[in-house]
C-alpha cells in the first residue's frame, strides 16, 4: 500500500459509466414523472371542461406509459446505484484494511481494535450509503427541481417564484445544520469506537473479569462510554428537531400558498402576469409540481445528515491513510512481493542462520530500550538470552524480525543488514514462539499451517505435533487436527496452547527459531522432552530466551541482558565461575 491519502472520487471515477448510465435512466424517469402533471392538466382543461372526449383514451395511455416506463428506468437506476455502490464500499474496505496491514507495529502500539474495528465497519458504510443512495439522490434532487421549475414557469412564471423562494430558505437552513451536523458526527464516531473497543476488551477478558469479580467495575466503565454516546445523539437529535421542522413549514407553505394565489387567479379570469388567465387544469399542473417539489426540499435535510456523517467518515479514515510505514521495504525485488514471488524470493536468499548484532541501540522517545548490544553467533548455534524483566529481551527479537528499527548500528544475518532484505524473506527465515501466545479461530491443522497453508504437507504438520509433544493431547480430540478452537485458543489449557505455537514454529523449517519463554507452562518433563527435540534439531539457529537455567545451559552462548546492556556473555560453565549475575540466578533456582 502507496496511498498516504485517500481519495474516494478515484473510486467513483472507476466505475463513472455506470453512474453515467444510472444518471441517464434517472433523468429519463423524473422527465416521466414531471409530465403527469401536464397529463392531468389537459384532462381538467380539455376532457373534463372542453368535453373533448376523444382525448381520453390517449391520455389514459400517456398514464400507463408514464408509469410503465417509470418502473423500467427507476428499476434500472436502482440496481446500477446498488452494484456499483457496493463495488465501491467492497473496494474501499479491502483498500482500507491493506493500509492498516501495511503499517508497522509502532501503530498499533498507539491505537486500539475497537477503534480500527470501527473505521474498518462503521465508516466504510457511511461511505456505503454515498454511494449507493446519497450521490445519485444528491442528482436527482438536482434534476427534479430544474425539470419542475422549468414546467412551473412555462406555465407561471410569478407562481414560480414561491418554490423558488422556499429552496433557497431551505438550502439556508441545510447549511446551518450541515455544520452542526459535521462537528457532532465525527464526536460520535470515536465514542462509537470508545464504546466497540470497551465492549471488545470486555469480552474478550470476561474470564478474568469473573475471576477478580470486576463485573461491576466493567458494567460501569461501559456505562460511562455508554451515557456519553447517547448525549451524543441526543445533541444529535436537538439538531433535527431544531431544523427539521422549519423545513416541514416550508414545504406545507408552498402548496397552501400556491393554492391559494392560483385560486385568486382562477377566481378573477387573470394571472396578475403579461400571460392568458390561469385556468383550472394548469393550477392543478403547478399543484402537482409543487408537491413533486415537497421530496426534494425534505430530501436536502436528510442528505445533509448523511453528507456529514460521510464526510466525519472520510476524516478518519484519511487520517489512517496519512500515516506511512517506519519499517520500509528497500529490496529492489520487494515490489509485488506476494504469493509466489515470496517463495521464489526465499528460495533466492537461502540463508543460512548467521545472526550478528552490532552496537545496537533502541530508543522509544528518550526512553533507552537497548543500549549498545553486541553479539554473534554462527549458524545452526544456539543462544540463549537471560535478563530480567524488562531487561529488553524480547526487543531483541521484534528488532530481528523488522516490526522495528534500530536507532543506531546493524542488525546482520548470513553478513547482510536486515534492512537490505525484503521483509517477507526475513520474516519468513525467522520462526517465533512468543511469550503472548496468539491462535486463531481456526482447526489446530489451520494454525499450524499459518503463512504456508498451501506448501505445507500434511506429515510437516504431523511431525510438528509430534516434535511438540501436541499429538499427545491433539489425537485424544474428536476431529484430532482438524478440531476448531475457538478464539485466541480458547478451551485448551496454557501448556496446550504453548505446545501448538511450538509446533507452528517447528513445522515451519526455517533458518532461524525463536523461542521467547516459551515453555514457562509446560510441566518439567514435558519441557525436559522438548528440549531434547531442540537440541536434535540440526543447521538450525536457535535464540532461547528464558528465566529458567535449564532451557538455555546447553547453549552455545548465553547473554545476560541488564537495564539494555549486555552484562555477561559467555557459556553455561564460563558465566558459573564468573561468579555474576548469571551464577545468582543459578544460585537461586539450584
Amino acid at each position: 500500500m502507496k496511498q498516504n491519502k485517500f481519495n474516494l472520487a478515484s473510486y467513483f471515477k472507476k466505475y463513472a459509466f455506470l453512474y453515467l448510465l444510472a444518471t441517464i435512466c434517472m433523468l429519463v424517469g423524473v422527465t416521466l414523472d414531471m409530465v403527469f402533471p401536464i397529463v392531468v392538466q389537459h384532462i381538467v382543461d380539455d376532457v373534463l371542461i372542453a368535453r373533448k372526449m376523444e382525448l381520453i383514451n390517449m391520455l389514459l395511455l400517456a398514464i400507463l406509459g408514464i408509469g410503465v416506463g417509470r418502473f423500467f428506468f427507476c428499476y434500472a437506476r436502482e440496481w446500477i446505484c446498488d452494484y456499483s455502490g457496493s463495488k465501491i464500499a467492497s473496494e474501499v474496505r479491502i483498500d482500507l484494511f491493506g493500509k492498516i496491514q501495511s503499517l508497522s507495529a509502532n501503530f498499533f502500539d498507539g491505537i486500539n481494535s475497537g477503534e480500527l474495528m470501527s473505521r474498518v465497519k462503521d465508516d466504510v458504510d457511511h461511505i456505503w450509503d454515498v454511494a449507493c443512495f446519497m450521490a445519485i439522490l444528491s442528482v436527482e434532487v438536482a434534476l427534479r427541481t430544474i425539470i419542475a421549475m422549468f414546467f412551473m414557469i412555462r406555465i407561471n412564471w410569478l407562481l414560480s417564484i414561491i418554490p423558488i423562494l422556499g429552496m433557497l430558505v431551505t438550502g439556508i437552513i441545510a447549511v446551518k445544520m450541515e455544520n452542526k451536523l459535521d462537528v457532532l458526527f465525527g464526536d460520535l464516531e470515536q465514542e462509537n469506537s470508545e464504546l466497540n473497543n470497551t465492549a471488545a476488551e470486555n469480552l474478550a477478558g470476561v474470564r478474568t473479569v469473573k475471576a477478580f469479580a470486576r463485573e461491576g467495575f466493567e458494567i460501569e466503565k461501559f456505562h460511562k462510554h455508554n451515557q456519553k454516546y447517547y448525549d451524543l445523539n441526543i445533541d444529535l437529535s436537538r439538531v433535527f428537531v431544531k431544523y427539521n421542522p422549519k423545513i416541514q413549514i416550508i414545504t406545507r407553505l408552498l402548496a397552501s400558498l400556491t393554492c391559494l394565489l392560483g385560486g385568486l387567479m382562477v377566481i378573477k379570469g387573470n394571472s396578475f402576469a403579461d400571460g392568458a388567465p390561469l385556468t383550472i387544469g394548469e393550477l392543478m399542473a403547478l399543484l402537482g409540481y409543487v408537491g413533486g417539489l415537497v421530496w426534494p426540499i425534505e430530501m436536502i435535510g436528510w442528505l445533509a445528515n448523511g453528507i456529514s456523517r460521510a464526510k466525519a467518515s472520510i476524516k478518519r479514515i484519511n487520517n489512517i491513510y496519512e500515516q506511512l510505514p517506519q519499517i520500509e521495504d528497500q529490496s529492489p525485488l520487494a515490489a509485488g512481493n506476494e504469493d509466489g514471488i515470496a517463495d521464489a524470493l526465499f528460495t533466492t536468499y537461502d540463508l543460512s542462520g548467521e545472526i550478528e548484532f552490532d552496537h545496537v541501540t533502541y530508543k522509544i522517545g528518550e526512553r533507552t530500550i537497548l543500549d549498545d548490544v553486541s553479539f554473534k553467533i554462527g549458524a545452526g548455534q544456539t543462544l540463549g538470552i537471560m535478563g530480567a524483566t524488562g531487561s529488553g529481551k524480547t526487543t531483541i527479537i521484534n528488532l530481528l524480525k523488522r516490526m522495528y528499527d534500530v536507532t543506531s548500528g546493524s542488525i546482520k544475518i548470513d553478513g547482510v543488514d536486515i534492512r537490505e532484505l525484503p521483509l517477507s524473506v526475513l520474516r519468513r527465515a525467522v520462526a517465533c514462539v512468543m511469550q503472548d501466545i496468539f491462535l486463531f479461530s481456526d482447526t489446530i491443522d489451520g494454525n499450524i499451517r499459518l503463512g504456508e497453508r498451501d506448501s505445507m504437507t500434511m506429515p510437516q504438520v504431523r511431525g510438528a505435533l509430534e516434535k511438540s509433544h501436541s499429538a499427545e493431547f491433539v489425537d485424544k480430540m474428536e476431529e484430532k487436527e482438524n478440531t476448531v478452537i475457538g478464539e485466541r485458543g480458547v478451551g485448551l489449557s496454557g501448556g496446550q496452547k504453548q505446545r501448538i505455537t511450538i509446533a507452528r514454529a517447528l513445522a515451519r523449517k526455517t533458518p532461524v527459531l525463536v523461542l521467547d519463554d516459551s515453555t514457562s507452562a509446560l510441566d518439567t518433563e514435558t519441557e525436559q522432552d522438548i528440549q531434547k527435540v531442540l537440541a536434535d534439531l540440526h543447521g538450525m539457529t536457535k535464540l532461547i530466551i528464558a528465566h529458567r537455567i535449564s532451557a538455555v545451559r546447553k547453549a552455545d552462548k548465553i547473554i545476560v541482558l541488564e537495564k539494555g546492556r549486555v552484562a555477561e556473555e559467555g557459556t553455561h560453565d564460563q558465566l558459573l565461575a564468573r561468579g555474576g549475575l548469571y551464577k545468582e540466578t543459578y544460585d537461586s533456582q539450584y
